[in-house]
């Protein structure tokens, strides 16, 4: 199973942006499949963004496509959330997650590690 450990949330005011990040131990990170949620107050857990265990591929929810950017560094074992021109209702707890195969996922059930959560507010 892989560990996962987020950074990088913050408060923003609209417009502006900010830089998740995904610290993964297991030395099997390069084969997974990762991604990113959110769950705002009240509301159910969303996707957001995946990437394939390679890297050659991604995909994005319509709400932050454009705006958003996932990548991986296998050699580190890290992958990002570029978040630019952020709005209010993209706050949200974001999460990270390692899917249980290597190709692109955005069920919630196809992630099998999910990270504990960093805040993002944006303020308007």
């Amino acid at each position: 199973q892989v560990q996962l450990v987020e950074s990088g949330g913050g408060l923003v005011q609209a417009g502006g942006s900010l830089r998740l990040s995904c610290a993964a131990s297991g030395r099997t990170f390069s084969w997974n499949g990762m991604g990113w949620f959110r769950q705002a107050p009240g509301k159910e857990r969303e996707f957001v963004a995946a990437i394939s265990g390679s890297g050659g591929s991604t995909t994005y929810a319509d709400s932050v496509k454009g705006r958003f950017t996932i990548s991986r560094d296998n050699a580190k074992n890290t992958v990002y959330l570029q978040m630019n021109s952020l709005k209010p209702e993209d706050t949200a707890v974001y999460y990270c997650a390692a899917a249980r195969g290597p190709t692109i996922a955005t069920f919630k059930d196809d992630f099998g590690s999910w990270g504990q959560g960093t805040q993002v507010s944006v303020s308007s």
